[in-house]
C-alpha cells in the first residue's frame, strides 16, 4: 500500500528522477528561468527552494549539503554568490510558475518556472525610471514668460539677409516666337546642306 506517498513520480524510477531534478535545477541556476510542463515544475519547486535558503548561511556543510544534490561546481559557486545575496531578504517563495499553452506534441500542460528575484516585470520594488519625452518640449509660465522677454534692440536679433534678385519672366508669346524661329533656322542649316550635297 502507498498511503501518504503523496508526491510525483514523473513516471520515472527514484534515480532516474533525481538526476532528472538535479539537472534541471542546475539549468534554472544558471539561466534564471527554464520552460517545462507543469508536473515537471512543480516538482522541481519542491526540489530547489531548500536548497536556496541552504544557500543564504555560507558554510563549508551547507555547500557540501548542496552540492549533495547538484553535482555542479559552477552551479554551486552561482548559487551561493549572486542568488544567495539577492534572496536574503525573502523568506521563501523564491520560484514563479507561469502556466503556458498546451505542447503540441502530447497536449502537455507547458509552464515557465524562473527565480522570482530576477525578473524586472512582476517585481514590485523596483524603481521605475522616467522615459524622456520629447513630443511637447518644456512648458514655460507667465512669469517665466515675462522674465525670457528682455528688452534687446531688433536690429541686433535680425541679421541682415540680402533682397532676393529679381527675375523677369518672359510672356508666353515671345517664348513661342523664339521656339518658332529656331525651328525655321534649324529647317533652313538643313536645306542649304542637301544643296551642298547635290552640288558636289
Amino acid at each position: 500500500m502507498r498511503h501518504g506517498k503523496k508526491f510525483n513520480h514523473l513516471g520515472r524510477k527514484a534515480a532516474h528522477r533525481k538526476a532528472m531534478l538535479a539537472n534541471m535545477a542546475c539549468s534554472l541556476i544558471e539561466h534564471k528561468r527554464i520552460k517545462t510542463t507543469l508536473a515537471k515544475a512543480k516538482a522541481l519547486r519542491v526540489y530547489i527552494e531548500p536548497l536556496i535558503t541552504k544557500s543564504k548561511n555560507d558554510t563549508t556543510h551547507s555547500r557540501r549539503v548542496v552540492f549533495s544534490y547538484l553535482k555542479q561546481k559552477e552551479a554551486i559557486t552561482e548559487l551561493f554568490g549572486d542568488i544567495s545575496s539577492k534572496v536574503s531578504e525573502r523568506n521563501g517563495g523564491y520560484t514563479r510558475i507561469l502556466k503556458l499553452s498546451n505542447r503540441l506534441g502530447d497536449n502537455a500542460q507547458m509552464s515557465l518556472i524562473e527565480l522570482v528575484d530576477y525578473n524586472t516585470e512582476y517585481s514590485t520594488n523596483v524603481i521605475k525610471t522616467k522615459k524622456a519625452r520629447r513630443r511637447g518640449g518644456k512648458k514655460v509660465s507667465n512669469s517665466d514668460a515675462s522674465i525670457s522677454t528682455v528688452d534687446i534692440p531688433l536690429a541686433e536679433v535680425v541679421e541682415e539677409t540680402p533682397a532676393p534678385e529679381v527675375v523677369e519672366e518672359t510672356p508666353a508669346a515671345e517664348v513661342v516666337e523664339e521656339a518658332n524661329d529656331a525651328k525655321e533656322s534649324k529647317e533652313d542649316s538643313e536645306d542649304s546642306k542637301a544643296d551642298d550635297k547635290e552640288k558636289k
